[in-house]
């Protein structure tokens, strides 16, 4: 018993007398659960659509009206133009297309029935199974205010008068595997470069090699690199390993180039791989570097799209996961395997993880100097 207390009261100093844990173990957590307590949501707001009016009637505009005075759907778009409002939904800026044709409101005054089309973004199974659920009530509420005063009109028994037509692109069965394992693939991607990385420059610190690494005529950019490529390396074998068993193991369909997504992905490793050196210049043990990495990490995880949709989320939520590269690798891995994007509809994010990337690497190695030089 006495040994225990002794061990105990050993490993509280230690953690208590590191001034660097006392701010990872009680600062980061508290910042962990007060924002994403109200980024991990649920609830389903301001889904961007498109409109596709060929009647431009009363009718047409007051099931708009309808649509959007819900709160949950803002028209991103109008035209007539329908093969603009696709190219839409394949770059992801608008997750429904309505297609209303002409005649719907003759057609519905006159007593008949009508056709209306949904087309909705079905990557992510879930949202679109809240989407289509949300316009379906909101449709039938409109049927049957119409049908009221037709009924009325023409002392008739009420029949239905719109019949849907809902199409699901990019994922038909709304299958959950397909729109998670492409984001799951980037999160152990993410953590493999990140915490290795993360614990590389300070692991040689603890057992006292970085001084004997300073002293030899390698350069800095050097040192760097020869950090960066092993785990590189590593990471892509991984990421290929995991591409194999989505394809043949999940069977989610490669609609994309897969040599669009190794160069997209070496990129993004390089990034990832620079914020863990800079973790790793910014921490004297490993221990720190893991705890700093992790916290990184799930706020990545839960801002990055990969459970909940960005566009739930509060406004200075979704300005915040324009900093988040797991966020943006995640839409990327989709679009291209799911949607068969190509560079011209990623090139814009490819960017800017680009961007991070040389803006992490001059700061890991500006670090460096200061701290090791």
């Amino acid at each position: 018993m006495k040994t225990v207390l002794f061990l105990l009261r050993k490993e509280f100093l230690q953690i208590f007398r590191n001034k660097g844990m006392l701010p990872i173990i009680f600062v980061l957590p508290v910042i962990q659960l007060m924002v994403l307590s109200f980024a991990a949501t649920y609830e389903l707001k301001e889904v961007d659509f498109a409109l596709v009016d060929y009647d431009k009637s009363i009718y047409s505009q007051e099931l708009i009206q309808k649509l959007q005075s819900t709160g949950y759907f803002a028209m991103r778009e109008y035209s007539d133009d329908a093969d603009a409002m696709l190219e839409l939904l394949e770059k992801g800026d608008v997750k429904l297309i309505i297609r209303i044709p002409e005649g719907f409101q003759e057609a519905l005054t006159s007593g008949k029935s009508t056709d209306l089309q949904l087309i909705i973004d079905a990557v992510d199974g879930s949202t679109a199974g809240l989407i289509q659920s949300y316009t379906n009530s909101i449709i039938n509420d409109f049927n049957q205010e119409k049908l009221g005063l037709i009924a009325s009109k023409y002392s008739m028994a009420p029949v239905s008068m719109v019949n849907l037509k809902t199409v699901n692109w990019y994922n038909p069965d709304l299958d959950y595997i397909t729109y998670m394992v492409p984001g799951i693939l980037v999160v152990l991607v993410s953590m493999i470069g990140l915490f290795l990385s993360g614990m590389n420059i300070v692991r040689e610190r603890e057992i006292g090699t970085i001084e004997q690494l300073n002293v030899t005529p390698i350069t800095k950019y050097q040192f760097m690199i020869g950090k960066l490529v092993p785990f590189w390396i590593i990471g892509m074998i991984d990421l290929l390993i995991g591409l194999t068993l989505a394809r043949f193991g999940f069977q989610i369909p490669f609609l994309g180039s897969l040599f669009t997504i190794l160069v997209i992905a070496g990129i993004y490793l390089i990034l990832i791989q620079a914020m863990g050196l800079f973790i790793s210049t910014i921490t004297d043990t490993q221990q720190q570097a893991m705890f700093i990495a992790w916290f990184f990490m799930v706020v990545f995880i839960l801002m990055g799209g990969l459970f909940t949709p960005i566009e739930s989320m509060p406004q200075w939520a979704q300005d915040l996961t324009k900093v988040n590269p797991v966020a943006y690798f995640i839409k990327i891995m989709r679009m291209v395997l799911l949607k068969g994007a190509g560079w011209a509809e990623v090139y814009k994010m490819v960017t800017i993880l680009i961007l991070f990337a040389f803006g992490l690497i001059g700061i890991s190695i500006n670090r460096y100097k200061k701290t090791a030089g």
